[in-house]
């Protein structure tokens, strides 16, 4: 659909008509938070396949932006409590980037191999990492942001998978809603059917996602000797898109670290992929996925909001009889995915955080000027519908929220949603003063008086200058008509008797700002319309 101006009165008189023109673009986006973290480390020595998993995010084909932010938090214990420390690896800071894009090495390499004292069981560690990604003053580069303000994706390797399923449980229990769970050949230490004499320690369980979770993927295989830390076979995850990996020849010398580096196969597609520890050759690229993964361009990491691909979707990679990549969706409330109890129901819900869920455009057409864009976000606040909190709708020139360029569409207050998630469709205006010609993106943030969540929709708009048409007389039947529009715009100038019935005069493609073309007119026509539009 084209938005057009036009201009008529009787018998040729002037008039003018404004229209502006916002195109969705299929770019994906996003803005937000990925952690990714390890399992057990016998010699308390830090993997480096995470840094390469890392390093590898921001080149990743379709990255919304040119740069980034690296961390590593470190977490110990000094015998009474955990000590967390953050350090910059890679980027840029926070503010400075225009992808907005944060991406977190969690190393608790210092505590991982340790299965004789309770503080290194995940629920522990779990527990102190939810904590720490909720402080404004971790990081110093983030001016009194917390890590959880933006969507977050939690990646987990064996041990790992247990400690990213508990900080997204203790996250949910404080409000803070998780857009991804990603769990690697998830292994808790007695827990989950797994017996680990002469381990003391229980870990967290991982076969359960929970319901403060939008999407959840799990990566598993059971090739390897079934028991012990140095090979062992991961589980299957309720509630998650569920993949089961059946072979895994090559790369490691074990099947247990293959299904990282299949992971790691996902973020890096070239071939030949070095993790620093093991690579994917083409050997590897043409046994370990199948032929709807596409070597592994069309898997993992794809489902990310990175990635941008359809988690909605009805596919099953595997083929009939399979987990469905739409199995992962949350369905406690209807997002898109209808509705099943395929989440397990969080304890409590103390409502410290507000959390926006999903944010969208709802139509594609063009929008002139003054009118408005109709949108959509779910959001939920775990307190009574008395309580208010504000969502504000910003148009913005990046991906970073953190900077000052966004323009501000419209505020709202919205209620508590008690343990319940909230969907509002609303319209937000398009003026001049705030949507500028130029691509944009949309950026909804919630504020309940103590903490900010931000969140982008995934639909880009462009906005274009409006067309503005005149018309002037110059003798008797002839008429200068003139067009002002933006260069390089192709516009198709356009005539009618009656409005429904129009005819091309003349095309032309704007060297300038203004096109002025003169048209003569037969001497019997007492009424005649013209219109300008944006050519194909």
């Amino acid at each position: 659909m084209k938005q057009s101006a036009f201009s008529s009165r009787p018998r040729y008189a002037g008039a003018l008509l404004f229209a502006c023109i916002l195109l969705l673009t299929g770019r994906r986006l996003d803005a937000g938070v990925t952690i990714i973290t390890h399992g057990f480390e016998a010699d308390s020595s830090y993997p480096t396949w995470v840094t390469a998993m890392a390093d590898a995010i921001p080149r990743y084909p379709g990255f919304p932006g040119t740069n980034f932010t690296t961390y590593r938090l470190t977490m110990s214990y000094n015998g009474t409590a955990y000590i967390i420390s953050s350090t910059r690896t890679n980027g840029a800071p926070p503010s400075a980037t225009d992808s907005g894009e944060i991406i977190v090495e969690l190393d608790w390499s210092q505590i991982s191999g340790d299965v004789f004292d309770d503080y290194a069981s995940t629920f522990g560690v779990g527990f102190a990492a939810s904590l720490a990604l909720a402080q404004t003053n971790l990081i110093s580069e983030l001016n009194g942001h917390a890590l959880t303000e933006f969507p977050v994706h939690l990646i987990g390797h064996s041990r790992g998978g247990s400690l990213v399923s508990e900080i997204s449980r203790h996250l949910g229990t404080n409000g803070v809603w998780v857009d991804h769970l990603t769990t690697l050949d998830p292994y808790p230490v007695n827990n989950d059917g797994n017996s680990n004499f002469p381990a003391t320690i229980t870990d967290a369980p991982a076969v359960n996602t929970y319901e403060t979770v939008l999407f959840a993927d799990n990566y598993w295989q059971d090739l390897g000797a079934g028991y012990g830390f140095g090979d062992p076979d991961g589980e299957r995850v309720n509630g998650a898109y569920v993949r089961q990996l059946t072979s895994l020849s090559g790369g490691y010398d074990n099947d247990h670290s293959n299904v990282h580096l299949w992971y790691h196969g996902t973020v890096v597609l070239t071939t030949p992929a070095n993790d620093t520890g093991a690579s994917i050759t083409a050997s590897e690229r043409n046994s370990w996925w199948v032929a709807y993964e596409q070597k592994g361009t069309n898997a993992g990491f794809e489902y990310s909001l990175i990635g941008g691909a359809d988690r909605l979707s009805t596919d099953q990679p595997l083929g009939t009889g399979h987990s469905a990549i739409i199995d992962g969706y949350n369905q406690m409330w209807d997002f898109g995915a209808g509705t099943l109890n395929n989440r397990k129901a969080l304890g409590t819900n103390n409502g410290t955080w507000a959390s926006l869920i999903k944010f969208n455009r709802l139509e594609t057409n063009q929008v002139a000027q003054g009118q408005s864009i109709p949108l959509k976000y779910y959001y939920q606040w775990a307190r009574p519908a008395t309580s208010n909190a504000t969502v504000s709708i910003y148009l913005d020139d990046d991906l970073n929220a953190l900077n000052s360029n966004q323009k501000l569409l419209l505020q709202m207050n919205v209620p508590g949603s008690s343990t319940n998630v909230n969907a509002i469709t609303f319209s937000a205006p398009l003026f001049a003063t705030n949507a500028a010609p130029g691509w944009h993106s949309l950026l909804a943030v919630i504020d309940n008086g103590t903490r900010t969540r931000y969140l982008y929709a995934p639909e880009m708009v462009q906005v274009i200058q409006p067309l503005v048409l005149d018309i002037a007389q110059i003798s008797s039947g002839q008429f200068r008509i003139g067009v002002n529009g933006q260069a390089n715009e192709t516009i198709v100038l356009e005539s009618s008797f009656d409005l429904t019935s129009w005819q091309s005069v003349a095309t032309n493609t704007l060297t300038a700002t203004r096109w002025i073309y003169t048209n003569n007119a037969a001497a019997t026509t007492s009424k005649l319309f013209y219109r300008a539009r944006l050519s194909n």
